[in-house]
């Protein structure tokens, strides 16, 4: 039996991964539905340009550009070898998305590479955190403009894991982040604009969360994250991740990219602790981050 080329297009738009084929220049020539799902981007949208051109600018775990240094795709056009790597691509609305890739070389009948095909795979808890949006509404423990939890909820889940901790020794840390200079991007591009880039920041909360973690918002431009069962190296490994892939994040606003970064104090909890003195503790770490110039966690 043999398909039709519009039988295998079908075919290749009903998968749930997001598949993209690009030329020797790495021009997009054919981008399907579960490309424009997880990416935000519509095939009109991308579908002539070139692959790193605003459009997914893959970053890895330490926010390097792959586009403008080492890119997974470029090198299996070059080689011929086929490729597999879990990076974060950039969302239309801004934040960052953890992917699967799974790159191979397309060649022509004498064997000659003649462009690749990237197919990518959304690894993020968004189905966990669906979950938890639904209760979180019945709850009525919801921020209406993020979709994060909101600061009640974040107390009483603090106590909860106060209380965990005392009984039974379970260890968790926490984040307090801010966003950096925020007035400013309300007085420069107004509040609906503010009101984007708090939604992004929440987006990359949300998508690079564990399952078992909470991140919630504080108030304004604040964010709280409960991370559990950690130590405080694996507290500054993922601080420091988010930090980065928020400062690799942007929005696009009347045609140039809008990016902010984060400044973070983070700290595990100790014996005798309450709620209250761990986001005291945080907020003096963040106080830290914030006068040692921005952009950074500090942990203790």
């Amino acid at each position: 039996m043999r398909l039709e080329i519009k039988a295998y297009k079908t075919i290749i738009d009903n998968l749930r991964d997001g598949i993209y084929f690009v030329d020797q220049n790495r021009t997009i020539t054919f981008w399907n539905k579960a490309a424009e799902s997880i990416t935000g981007f519509s095939a009109s949208e991308v579908e002539g340009r070139s692959c790193s051109d605003n459009i997914l600018n893959h970053v890895d775990a330490r926010g390097n550009n792959l586009c403008s240094g080492y890119c997974p795709l470029a090198a299996t056009i070059e080689d011929g070898i086929s490729r597999e790597a879990e990076v974060f691509l950039h969302h239309k609305d801004g934040h960052r998305v953890p992917v699967s890739i799974c790159v191979i070389p397309i060649t022509d009948k004498l064997g000659n590479i003649i462009g690749g095909v990237e197919i990518f795979s959304d690894i993020s808890s968004w189905v966990v955190n669906d979950l938890r949006i639904k209760e979180l509404e019945k709850l009525a423990l919801l921020d209406n403009l993020t979709q994060l939890a909101n600061r009640n909820f974040i107390q009483r889940e603090l106590a909860n894991r106060c209380e965990e901790y005392n009984r039974f020794g379970v260890p968790f840390g926490i984040l307090l982040i801010d966003i950096d200079n925020f007035k400013n991007v309300n007085d420069t591009y107004g509040h609906d604009v503010g009101d984007r880039v708090l939604k992004f920041v929440a987006n990359t909360f949300t998508s690079n969360a564990r399952p078992f973690d909470l991140y919630g918002r504080w108030g304004g431009e604040e964010f709280v994250g409960i991370i559990r069962n950690i130590d405080e190296k694996q507290l500054e490994s993922i601080g420091n991740r988010m930090c980065r892939l928020i400062e690799n994040s942007y929005l696009i606003h009347d045609n140039h990219n809008l990016q902010v970064t984060v400044s973070a104090g983070a700290t595990i909890i100790k014996n005798d602790d309450t709620p209250e003195t761990l986001i005291k503790r945080a907020d003096g770490f963040l106080y830290v981050s914030k006068q040692s110039g921005r952009n950074r966690l500090t942990v203790g």
